[in-house]
């Protein structure tokens, strides 16, 4: 008896201590938060992002399998399954012509064509012509 007078003694002063010392977890209580002010007078400027092709034109990199004065025909550069013919506008052929005349390209040049999409036909052929055999 005297023993369950102890504990019970014990566990009333630690209820009531609990009870006395313990205050509310700030996490559980409604807290109360300051909106936050933004000015929406200044306007938000944007610049649009330019393309660097111009629409309707795609740019196919690869490397050269055939090439003259009429057309050009290269395998992409990561997939070795992947080749496209490209019939040269007017302008591009002139500038093939004179590729041609030096030796022209020759197989395995890395090349970049920039060509229309609706009609495959290559505007501009950028790399450089390896030396003729």
């Amino acid at each position: 008896m005297k023993m369950r007078k102890t504990i019970l003694g014990a566990g009333m002063a630690m209820l009531a201590l609990g009870a006395f010392c313990a205050t509310p977890a700030w996490a559980q209580g409604p807290a109360v938060v300051a909106p936050i002010v933004v000015d929406t007078a200044v306007p938000i400027i944007v610049n649009a992002v330019k393309p660097k092709t111009p629409a309707g034109q795609t740019k196919f990199e690869g490397f050269v399998m055939n090439a003259n004065v009429a057309q050009i025909t290269v395998r992409a550069r990561g997939s070795d399954m992947s080749i496209q013919t490209f019939t040269l506008s007017q302008r591009a052929s002139a500038k093939m012509q004179v590729i041609v005349d030096k030796g022209g390209y020759q197989y395995g040049d890395k090349v970049t064509v920039y060509y229309i999409t609706a009609n495959q036909v290559a505007i501009k052929i950028k790399g450089k012509p390896s030396r003729p055999l």
